[in-house]
């Protein structure tokens, strides 16, 4: 057959993302919870539409096909994770082991610098781990419930986590996405560190001011009274002892080990399984039902809280659901969102629809500081569109390395921008696989928790900044002076 291939138009290209943004406004509306469904659909429609242009365009449905798989192949350790992350969850709850970081936290943190103190535990932990991800679904997960605890808006609390995690995550040696950025861009690790420390402590220090101010100006006049409630019943529920920080502890040191997520993670479901048996015998008798048959019990209730909902009665209506997992399944939708931005995203990609925007986009450059502000654009959109910030570091580190050289921009600069611009705004995204994870694991949508992930919204800003004002931008012809 004949090969009657050809590049997508502008409008082509346009088309489908506009009439995403239209499907999701409209969900916005109509839908309380999008992520039961309307979202998934809307990507899915929009997809189909993708395909048709790629038809009209000479592209077979094997290709489209082929890529869609790879796209999902790529995003597959994420799902992996997110499942996990949910079985965690469960066992971290009936181990007492989130309980007892709640009820250690109210004793600790005051309510005055309770948010500051949250971005920088996460993001500590963080840094030492090199994950978000791991941060948020275990330190973050404890935060929210001190939080809430003293009566913060979760979305408040869920933005200074992100911010704290995603900080670190960006920083941390150990971390994927800042070892992918340098290497995109052409320059090495610690270059590319010490060099995003000019943007990122400026965007940092704002942050923590940010979440001082809110933290004085917080009303605290019934806030001693809740929290005396809740460190009550939890003890009335659970046994609380410092042995259970040996799970969090033993948990963070694999890490520091440079133990893959994966396996990492379920050494902490296991971990968590154990100090459920051990510490927590009247919780589970209480969950399966079975008091004859300990063995029997802690079986059912292990495996329960692997994989379906827990929630624990503590006797205080207005705190339980402080102590209620999803389990595996309750990420089920979350993963039924992946997927269908990866189909999404595939078929963009296979019809080079991404590509044609980026290249278009490219053509506007006059300089330096549009060539930079060009590729965080270029970031935030493969976040919105590819709906993978590994994605959104890999293509546009590929198509500006060139003008960056050509323009005598040193190689730190393109990877900082994608780093600042990249790494940090895919949390921000409901249906990428960064903002759908940790909306159901912090168990905050999105849009409630992004106003408020002010580290997460000021980092390409900065860099923005930085690139118009020519603060530290390093060109080759300085080596020569």
């Amino acid at each position: 057959m004949k090969n009657n291939k050809r590049q997508p138009k502008l409008i082509e290209a346009l088309i489908p993302i506009i009439f995403l943004i239209i499907l999701l406004s409209f969900n916005v509306l109509f839908w309380d919870d999008t992520l039961q469904g309307s979202n998934q659909v809307a990507l899915m429609s929009a997809a189909t539409l993708a395909g048709i242009f790629g038809l009209r365009m000479g592209i077979s449905w094997t290709e489209m096909r082929a890529q869609i798989v790879k796209t999902i192949g790529s995003a597959m350790p994420a799902i992996l994770i997110l499942l996990l992350i949910g079985a965690l969850a469960g066992t971290w709850l009936i181990s007492g082991v989130v309980p007892a970081l709640i009820y250690y936290g109210l004793k600790i943190l005051h309510p005055k610098i309770f948010l500051f103190a949250a971005v920088v535990i996460a993001g500590i932990v963080s840094l030492a781990t090199g994950s978000s991800w791991s941060t948020i679904a275990t330190i973050g997960v404890a935060l929210l419930g001190i939080g809430d605890a003293m009566g913060f808006n979760k979305a408040i609390v869920a933005g200074a986590i992100v911010s704290g995690a995603y900080f670190g995550d960006k920083m941390s040696p150990l971390s994927d996405t800042t070892n992918l950025a340098p290497a995109m861009a052409g320059t090495d690790l610690f270059t590319h560190i010490r060099y995003m420390m000019f943007t990122t402590v400026p965007s940092m220090t704002l942050t923590l001011i940010i979440f001082l101010i809110i933290g004085f100006n917080f009303e605290t006049a019934s806030t001693d009274i809740h929290g005396e409630a809740v460190q009550t019943a939890i003890l009335n529920t659970f046994n609380i002892s410092p042995w259970l920080f040996l799970v969090p502890v033993i948990l963070f040191i694999v890490i520091l080990k440079k133990m893959p997520p994966l396996p990492a993670l379920g050494v902490g479901v296991l971990l968590g399984a154990v100090a459920a048996i051990i510490f927590q015998p009247q919780v589970i008798t209480n969950l399966s039902h079975v008091s004859s048959n300990y063995a029997k019990a802690s079986y059912i209730t292990v495996m329960e809280s692997m994989y379906g909902s827990t929630s624990i009665n503590t006797g205080v209506e207005s705190i339980n659901d402080l102590f209620s997992t999803g389990g595996m399944t309750g990420m089920l939708q979350t993963i039924w969102l992946i997927l269908s931005a990866m189909i999404f995203g595939g078929i963009m990609e296979a019809n080079g629809m991404l590509r044609k925007i980026t290249t278009s986009v490219l053509k506007l450059v006059k300089s330096d500081g549009s060539l930079i502000t060009s590729t965080a654009i270029s970031c935030v959109f493969f976040n919105i569109t590819a709906s993978d910030q590994y994605i959104s570091i890999v293509v546009p580190g590929e198509m500006y390395k060139e003008a960056f050289k050509d323009r005598g921009l040193k190689p730190e600069v393109l990877s900082r921008t994608l780093e600042d611009s990249g790494t940090v705004t895919s949390v921000l995204i409901p249906w990428n696989t960064g903002g759908a994870t940790q909306a159901r694991v912090l168990g905050v949508p999105t849009i409630a928790y992004l106003p408020y992930a002010f580290f997460n919204i000021i980092s390409p800003l900065m860099t923005v900044l930085f690139a118009y004002l020519n603060i530290k931008i390093r060109r080759f012809k300085d080596d020569n002076k």
